[in-house]
């Protein structure tokens, strides 16, 4: 019995996959008739390249296809194809009545292809912008936290210096006020009397001696020219 199956090739989790017509007896991945296309499932939406001539050619002979097989050969209208020529061949439609559905057909597909094509790119872009718009609140959020942090450090070091400052300032007035000797104010006491009556007491006696010896000095001089005018007189008496 022939089969239309995947025989798988590429690297891990990585596969990609040849469809091919083989043996049912043999190996899955050993000989095959004829490779009749790729299936690539790693892209989005999968990747489907057959011949459609040669697939249809072994459907119409009796070719088995597998379950995924089967799926991709109605994806790709071939099983439509092939109802649609039995059709053909039973006299129940016309070939140009039979291609026309067809090709109605491939153009309806090919537009759903095109909307999902439209649609997962739009999604994509959608997801992109949703993940830079993430990415930038995030950032935004990093900046904040980052800009506080500065900050309360700034205050921190202006609230040192401002400390520091004041602790030099009060270091310095204290410094300056053990170096200004205190000078003590006079106070109202007993003892300001007291200076002023020595004062006028060691005074006084001064006082007399000075007059006593300005008297003394005058009155020898009085006396001695009182002496000279009587010598004066007493020789011109004796003259005469």
């Amino acid at each position: 019995m022939v089969r239309i199956r995947l025989a798988r090739r590429g690297r891990k989790k990585l596969a990609i996959y040849d469809v091919v017509v083989a043996d049912q007896k043999a190996p899955r991945d050993g000989r095959f008739i004829e490779r009749v296309g790729i299936y690539n499932p790693n892209s989005n939406p999968a990747t489907i390249e057959l011949d459609d001539e040669r697939a249809l050619h072994w459907v119409m002979v009796g070719a088995q296809p597998s379950d995924t097989v089967k799926a991709m050969l109605s994806y790709r209208g071939i099983l439509l194809k092939k109802h649609l020529q039995i059709g053909v061949l039973k006299g129940a439609v016309t070939q140009e009545e039979a291609d026309k559905r067809f090709e109605e057909w491939k153009q309806q597909k090919e537009s759903k292809i095109t909307g999902k094509v439209d649609n997962l790119a739009a999604q994509k872009e959608s997801a992109a912008k949703a993940r830079l718009e993430a990415e930038r609140k995030v950032n935004e959020a990093r900046a904040g936290a980052l800009q506080k942090k500065v900050d309360e450090e700034n205050a921190s070091n202006e609230a040192v210096a401002k400390a520091r400052e004041e602790a030099e300032k009060t270091a310095a007035d204290a410094i300056k006020q053990k170096e200004t000797p205190k000078v003590e104010e006079p106070t109202a006491t007993e003892e300001t009397p007291k200076v002023e009556e020595t004062a006028t007491t060691e005074e006084a006696p001064k006082a007399e001696e000075t007059a006593t010896t300005e008297e003394a000095p005058k009155a020898e001089e009085t006396a001695t020219t009182e002496e000279a005018s009587k010598a004066e007189e007493e020789k011109k008496t004796s003259e005469s």
